[in-house]
């Protein structure tokens, strides 16, 4: 009799608790925090989008960078607008966390550092700041990590895991998956092929290096090479008759067959192939992608890119590596991106019991 008797009482606790697991696991499942913020802060333009868990960007906004040139009112103005969008948007409850990409940014301290094209100087510690404001976890990353985040997830690196994105626009930005992982190095700077000298006796470079790829590849050393190619030749060209010339109107001019624009990406690309060619000898990966307004060069620029790669880099690697160009807009492999940082982050939320 007791041996029934204590089965029943088994049984009862069992199932009792069974009913308690199964209440529990309900209310962690129903609390789950599904969407994230990506935000994405350029020269000119911050833009922000709450992003769900399959990259479906549910609300999105910007506001002009340069607008607010000090530190703490750019950061308190940002915070405030992602409060309001997340209010207006299932509210401030269903948010986990908050990734940014930023120029210069580092995602092992979670700051903005010694950026040479914004206007905060020295090191903002961007991530506590927002941190502080927003009650939530924040990432900060620099936005050629990000944008690789975007591409691993989202866009043309999706499956692979080993590959290098580079950025060719204002800057020149880069970051190497490994592994399936973002190689950041040590202090977070790895990746910065950019200020790598391709040229020991050439140009100054914003850095305050001298003969940096980026003094060759980014906007501003190709407008330098169209300025540098119409002073040393008296050839017309469309690139004469403009004021306010740049790496869009170069290409233009270089489908209207102007000799001197093909010269100007011609030039680049060489470069640009050359300095790749050490980069992907180390690194060995199975394709470079390249995003920003520069890669719409196309084949005035990867042409003559692929052909001094090919030449220079080791031998057991030619005809291996392929170059892309993203799929995705420049919009959409940020915030996406940066939304992917978000998911990373440790869960923190200062309203927490």
């Amino acid at each position: 009799m007791w041996n029934h008797l204590a089965i029943i009482k088994n049984i009862i606790i069992f199932a009792k608790s069974k009913t308690i697991y199964s209440f529990t696991k309900a209310m962690t499942y129903n609390t789950t925090k599904k969407r994230v913020v990506g935000v994405n802060i350029s020269l000119y333009t911050t833009t922000y989008a709450i992003v769900d868990i399959r990259g479906n960007i549910i609300a999105q906004d910007q506001f002009p960078t340069l607008d607010h040139p000090n530190t703490n009112e750019f950061t308190s103005f940002l915070c405030s607008r992602l409060i309001e969008m997340m209010e207006a948007n299932g509210g401030y409850d269903t948010i986990r966390s908050v990734g940014v990409g930023v120029l210069s940014g580092n995602f092992v301290k979670g700051c903005i550092e010694y950026s040479p094209s914004l206007p905060w100087k020295g090191e903002v510690p961007l991530a506590s700041m927002m941190r502080d404001r927003l009650g939530m976890a924040v990432a900060v990353g620099n936005n050629a990590h990000v944008r690789a985040l975007g591409e691993h997830t989202f866009g043309s690196a999706h499956g692979m895991s080993d590959f290098i994105v580079v950025t060719l626009g204002p800057g020149f930005g880069s970051c190497m998956f490994s592994n399936g992982h973002p190689n950041l190095g040590y202090e977070g700077f790895a990746g910065e092929i950019g200020h790598v000298c391709v040229n020991p006796n050439g140009r100054r470079c914003g850095c305050g290096g001298v003969g940096c790829l980026e003094a060759y590849c980014a906007e501003g050393g190709i407008i330098q090479t169209a300025q540098k190619l119409m002073n040393e030749s008296d050839e017309p060209s469309l690139m004469r008759n403009c004021e306010n010339l740049d790496p869009k109107l170069i290409n233009d001019f270089c489908e209207q067959g102007d000799k001197l624009s093909i010269e100007v990406y011609r030039r680049t690309g060489e470069m640009l192939g050359l300095g790749l060619s050490l980069y992907a000898s180390v690194i060995n990966p199975e394709a470079i992608i390249f995003t920003g307004g520069i890669s719409r060069a196309g084949h005035w620029l990867f042409d003559p890119a692929k052909k001094i790669f090919e030449e220079n880099i080791f031998h057991n690697l030619r005809g291996k590596v392929k170059f892309l160009t993203s799929t995705l807009t420049d919009i959409e492999r940020s915030v996406l991106g940066a939304s992917a940082l978000a998911w990373e982050v440790k869960e923190y939320s200062l309203f927490k019991e």
